[in-house]
């Protein structure tokens, strides 16, 4: 799977990715820490990370949009100069003296609504240097692997630096990763031959217009809703359990399952199509949360959770390969960001539910609930659309045209 590193110009596009994309992995924690060092509040940093994760999810869409119009080169490093110079805005204002928590609301909502997509770019980018198929599968595979990584040391790396120096120090090294890594990325040939369509999209190219692309998204919606009440779950476990640093060790058995389901997910010669596959996926993880819920011990649950994240970058791995699929080549920034956007989604309105019912019952029915409702979701793609997906992939050609 690593041969696909060593395609000419891969691995020049995507190590500066992963350090711009480390920004998003570190960015949340730094807002939280720093907002909550000015102002004394963990309620008001709250809303502030909040308003950067809202703003992040609602702007995904006419970011990407405006990637695949206007070229990686433009959009990005424009993106990427607003947010550097939101997150700098931000450090100033939490190192001042009697700034107004509003401030702290709209610089969060800035930094959230110019995130850069560079996971949606570098695909796109992959797309380009791959051919479709096995190939594409392994680039595909590597990159979520990589991506779980940068969220299982990205908070441990920003809290160090932060550790040893001061909140406002998270804020500053996060907007010189997002502006380093986006700038160097954007700088490769791979990424500047990506120049745009220079027009308007047609709205029947648009990718919720494809057939099929938005079912595939509900299920998606459902993986985002098993991934929101895990992160939850965990530490809520580790406190019933009079442990509260076990949290850390039961959110990173769910990162590193995940990792090793890509992984293999990327080795693996499946003879099933896409379509298949992401049903499988979907409702496997429904059903491994289901497991979950009826746990109770700390390394089962903790077993039980690597399983839950054993399905999770496979499934995002297999949302991404269908968008490629089934999209225009010149809309596949935003085809690929619908994809975060559908996860992204359902882990934000299953978290914010998820902490009444365990509140009021515990983290077990939160996971049954949660698993029932991804089996229900996976359930809701038709069989037939998967089969016209699966026979789209047939018909793909062996190089983006």
């Amino acid at each position: 799977m690593l041969a696909v590193l060593l395609l000419p110009g891969a691995l020049r596009a995507f190590v500066p990715a992963l350090i711009g994309r480390s920004a998003l992995a570190m960015g949340g924690l730094a807002l939280l820490l720093a907002v909550h060092d000015s102002t004394g509040s963990y309620a008001h940093a709250g809303f502030a990370t909040a308003a950067f994760g809202i703003a992040n999810v609602v702007a995904a869409p006419w970011r990407a949009r405006a990637v695949d119009r206007f070229g990686q080169r433009i959009a990005l490093l424009t993106m990427a100069s607003v947010q550097a110079a939101g997150f700098i805005a931000l450090a100033l204002a939490a190192a001042a003296e009697g700034v107004a928590v509003v401030w702290f609301l709209v610089l969060s909502a800035v930094v959230g609504l110019a995130s850069p997509p560079l996971g949606a770019a570098m695909r796109t980018i992959w797309a380009s240097l791959t051919t479709a198929g096995d190939q594409r599968t392994k680039a595909f595979s590597i990159d979520a692997v990589c991506e779980e990584l940068l969220f299982v040391g990205g908070p441990v790396i920003i809290t160090a630096v932060i550790a040893a120096s001061s909140p406002g120090a998270g804020l500053w090294v996060t907007a010189v990763a997002v502006l380093l890594g986006t700038a160097a990325m954007t700088s490769s040939a791979s990424s500047g031959a990506l120049r745009g369509t220079r027009g308007v999209l047609a709205r029947g190219d648009r990718p919720l217009r494809q057939p099929g692309f938005v079912r595939v998204l509900l299920a998606l919606l459902g993986v985002g809703c098993v991934l929101g009440v895990a992160e939850i779950a965990a530490p809520a476990v580790a406190e019933q359990h009079g442990s509260v640093a076990a949290a850390g060790w039961l959110l990173a058995a769910f990162a590193g399952g995940s990792a090793l389901g890509g992984l293999l997910y990327g080795q693996l010669n499946l003879r099933a199509g896409i379509g298949t596959r992401l049903f499988a996926l979907c409702a496997g993880m429904g059903l491994a949360a289901v497991l979950v819920s009826r746990l109770d011990a700390l390394v089962p649950v903790a077993a039980g959770l690597a399983l839950v994240g054993f399905f999770l970058a496979p499934s995002l791995i297999t949302g991404y390969l269908i968008a490629d699929t089934i999209v225009a080549e010149r809309s596949r920034t935003e085809a690929s960001t619908w994809v975060n956007t559908a996860v992204n989604l359902g882990a934000s309105l299953a978290s914010a539910a998820a902490g009444a019912v365990i509140d009021g019952s515990g983290p077990g029915p939160a996971l049954l609930l949660v698993g029932a409702v991804a089996v229900a979701l996976a359930a809701a793609v038709p069989f037939t659309r998967l089969r016209t997906l699966e026979r789209g992939t047939a018909r793909t050609p062996s190089r983006p045209g």
